[in-house]
């Protein structure tokens, strides 16, 4: 097994997904050891810092890498399993911005109502007791938090040389904001050009189904993954598995959109692997799947679609891959 170690400099942070050298290059079944920065790119420090006032909007998100996985060419699926992923600060950061947001005027979503106001959270982070501590801004309430970190911007190069800003979800990935990134969790990635070029940041130390106000605990993090590359069996959308379901994307506008990709991709990844009809495969899903929303704020949404892997039988996706990154994982953790 060979460990590497991505901690970029603040210069070597990328915000878009493609159109980028990689930081490093390697093969699959390797682990990266990296770092990455929180959405305000550690500029926010205190609950006077406004972010829109602090961050430049093209400067939100920074993600570490692009990561070059040898033998990853166009068609493939790249898997990356999520080891481990532990916030690097003793705080978080959570705010909400004037026109951002599932419940404010965007630029997006126009109305005539004012913007809500800009107001900051700063979270204490308790490794130990794997706590984080709310406390309202405008009152003495105090309730303390279970940790549950998750990376919300993860994704690889876009097809056909496309560029993009890594604040808007698709077929590539990018910021889906699925609380479902978490340790133990193998994230399918479509490969759209050599190599892959995977990037990932935006951590967060919790957040809530739809990340409602635009952020959850943001966080920097210190991050364990090994990847893995499934030959043929292009994916049209990011598929997920961790070790009770098989979850697909979609992310687009509007929601109920990201809500029948999803749903359309889990029917077909169920009828593929139960070699049901696409009919019966639909009667399964519309019958045990769940859809959680990732995020509704977002420039484009996304939404899952979930379904309990004892229903598969002993049908495994991708030739068993999650579960060979899983014992990669262990082996990793107990070196």
């Amino acid at each position: 097994m060979t460990i590497h170690s991505l901690k970029p400099r603040p210069d070597q942070y990328s915000y878009v997904f493609g159109g980028v050298e990689p930081l490093i290059s390697v093969k699959p079944g390797d682990v990266v050891e990296l770092s990455t920065e929180d959405c305000y790119g550690g500029r926010v420090t205190s609950a006077e810092d406004l972010p829109s006032k602090v961050v430049p909007f093209a400067e939100l998100n920074p993600v570490s890498g692009p990561i070059h996985v040898e033998g990853a060419e166009i068609g493939d699926v790249l898997a990356v399993h999520f080891v481990s992923i532990v916030p690097a600060r003793a705080h978080a950061i959570s705010s909400t911005f004037p026109l951002f947001g599932a419940l404010t005027p965007t630029r997006e979503t126009a109305m005539l109502s004012e913007p809500l106001e800009e107001r900051v959270w700063f979270y204490d982070l308790d490794l130990e007791s794997w706590t984080a501590t709310f406390r309202a801004r405008r009152s003495d309430y105090v309730l303390r938090l279970p940790l549950d970190p998750m990376h919300g911007t993860v994704g690889v190069a876009p097809a056909s040389g496309e560029v993009r800003l890594v604040v808007t979800p698709s077929t590539h990935g990018g910021n889906m904001d699925t609380p479902e990134v978490r340790a133990g969790t193998t994230l399918y990635l479509p490969v759209n050009v050599s190599g892959a070029m995977l990037s990932l940041g935006d951590g967060h130390a919790r957040q809530g189904e739809g990340e409602v106000c635009g952020t959850g605990l943001e966080s920097a993090m210190n991050t364990a993954i090994v990847v893995d590359v499934v030959k043929g069996g292009a994916l049209a959308w990011p598929r997920l598995e961790n070790d009770d379901y098989i979850m697909s994307t979609g992310s687009v506008r509007p929601l109920d959109d990201a809500f029948r990709i999803s749903q359309a991709d889990l029917v077909s990844w169920t009828s593929d692997l139960t070699g049901m009809d696409t009919l019966d495969a639909y009667q399964l899903v519309s019958q045990l799947g769940l859809a959680p929303a990732a995020n509704v704020c977002d420039p484009n949404y996304t939404m899952l679609a979930k379904l309990p892997k004892w229903s598969l039988k002993s049908a495994e996706a991708y030739g068993g891959v999650h579960r060979r990154l899983r014992t990669a994982a262990e082996e990793y953790k107990g070196r």
